[in-house]
């Protein structure tokens, strides 16, 4: 696709907020606000356009908000289609396969790590019950270390 025919970063938002319309985190706040946090996550870490692009839809299929044959007609860069594939976790798969494949695929290391960063922000996790809050802190330091990302 010749340069200039993908959609703006501006455009990726609008769909990806539309896409996560009416969902809510864990702690009961918007979804699109966790989305926000990781596209400017990304963005203060120095990632891309195709990066933060990918900011906005890292979970929009996982969610099923979106589909893969969306995303594979999207007009984004094939970069920023890579990314949310190689992010989007799948039914019953282990942690090590999944960190391994967001490894293989150039830019999706800092996405998660934005993503990770936000997810495991104290002021999140303190509105959860503790159970939940100890389980997920366990399952982020363990995907950090996995991504071989310093612990937060």
């Amino acid at each position: 696709m010749p340069y200039g025919t993908y959609l703006t970063l501006e455009q990726v938002e609008a769909v990806a907020r539309e896409a996560h319309a009416g969902q809510t985190d864990k702690a009961g706040r918007p979804y699109a606000e966790h989305l926000a946090a990781v596209a400017r996550g990304v963005r203060e870490r120095g990632g891309s356009e195709e990066q933060i692009a990918a900011a906005w839809l890292h979970d929009a299929v996982e969610d099923d908000r979106l589909t893969a044959e969306w995303l594979a007609a999207a007009a984004l860069p094939q970069g920023t289609k890579d990314m949310v594939l190689a992010l989007t976790k799948r039914p019953g798969e282990d942690l090590a396969a999944y960190t391994a494949r967001i490894l293989a695929v150039p830019g999706a290391r800092l996405v998660k790590e934005a993503d990770l960063a936000h997810n495991a922000d104290p002021g999140r996790l303190a509105v959860l019950d503790e159970a939940t809050r100890v389980r997920l802190t366990a399952k982020y330091a363990r995907v950090r270390a996995l991504l071989g990302l310093t612990p937060s």
